[in-house]
């Protein structure tokens, strides 16, 4: 399922670094000294921005940008304190998880340019990369149909783009999230399975492992057993099974691209047999029935994108849910974003102004941004 509330992120949630954004410290010199020039000149010019990207997208990190534009915004006065400039700007824009089409306008601010142009790199960074994210996103989730996408590329990238990454994953639609900070911002928690080092530090008992993961750790949390340690995907989940019982919600398959499982090398020579794939779901899902635990769900990962999976379904694979990692990071295309100045108030009204080729677009699904 996709988000579809029409709401806005508190600000407050986002955690920027407010005074090093106003400082101009993460933005390119040229802006900084844009803002320097028209303050040392006591020239304000009241302009119309707009911002829009270069293709089919699913737009996120419209939240993120406007939380800048309402923190970061202003100008310092003469001893050295902050004037707030929120106040000064009229700001329009789509939501977080809208569609979006090639050239269409997702934001507009209007006001004096001087206290916002040293924001334009940091609220174009957000939206190029939260916008990337959850573009792939919708594609895993929309092939999956229906099935729940679990969002594990945590570990493929820096620790600070979590929490913003995570969300753009939710908005479109992956519920399901490896780390606490991938959740903080929708208000859930991270998830995940028995691990490989959880299992070689139990001296790779599985069983074990897995039994001492339902012994510790929360009830409510599904226990989900990694069953290819021992390359024996269908012993493993069956063991478990047997030792767990109704406590085992799901096994994972996350055999390497680079092995073949024992349970598939009689069956060799009609498909590619390495790492997880069809036959080897069926294999584990046949055995799972066999032995009356049928309420057991299969989680596969490895190497999982929207094209893959969409191969799965197409072939009625018996998968329950997808684990997916640097998919998420990659996808045909760029998400880069612009922003143009587009016209200026004369005092007497608004005039165009803008770079040839770079007209006004203007777009009524923008919303007022209070």
């Amino acid at each position: 399922m996709l988000r579809t509330e029409r709401r806005r992120l508190d600000p407050a949630i986002l955690n920027l670094p407010i005074e090093k954004m106003r400082d101009g410290y993460y933005s390119d010199t040229y802006f900084n000294r844009a803002r320097e020039i028209l303050e040392a000149d006591g020239y304000h010019p009241r302009v119309r921005m707009q911002v829009f990207q270069r293709n089919r997208a699913v737009l996120c990190g419209i939240d993120e940008a406007i939380a800048i534009l309402k923190l970061c915004s202003g100008r310092h006065g003469e001893d050295g304190s902050w004037d707030d400039g929120w106040d000064g700007l009229a700001v329009r824009a789509l939501y977080d998880g809208d569609a979006i089409e090639p050239f269409e306008t997702v934001m507009t601010i209007e006001g004096d340019y001087a206290l916002f142009a040293h924001l334009e790199t940091p609220y174009l960074g957000v939206l190029a990369r939260r916008t990337r994210i959850a573009t792939n996103a919708r594609a895993i989730v929309d092939a999956a149909a229906g099935k729940e996408v679990l969002f594990f590329p945590a570990r493929f990238d820096h620790h600070l783009v979590q929490t913003g990454d995570g969300y753009a994953a939710y908005i479109s639609g992956a519920l399901g999230v490896s780390t606490d900070a991938n959740a903080e911002w929708w208000g859930s928690r991270g998830m995940g399975t028995v691990p490989h080092g959880l299992i070689a530090a139990y001296g790779g008992d599985t069983v074990l492992a897995t039994e001492k993961f339902a012994q510790h750790i929360d009830p409510a949390v599904n226990v989900i057993a990694l069953v290819d340690f021992d390359n024996d995907c269908v012993g493993t989940a069956v063991a478990a099974a047997r030792a767990l019982g109704d406590r085992l919600w799901g096994v994972r398959l996350d055999t390497s691209g680079t092995l073949v499982d024992r349970s598939v090398i009689p069956q060799m020579g009609t498909f590619v047999p390495t790492g997880v794939n069809a036959q080897l779901v069926h294999n584990v899902r046949n055995a799972l029935d066999a032995g009356g635990f049928g309420h057991v769900k299969i989680v596969v990962s490895g190497g999982f994108d929207a094209g893959r999976i969409r191969r799965f379904e197409d072939d009625l694979v018996p998968v329950d849910a997808y684990a997916v990692g640097s998919a998420f990071f990659k996808g045909a295309g760029s998400f880069d974003f612009t922003a143009d100045i587009v016209a200026i108030d004369t005092g007497e009204g608004w005039r165009e102004c803008h770079k040839v080729g770079r007209p006004e677009l203007p777009n009524p699904r923008l919303s007022p941004v209070e």
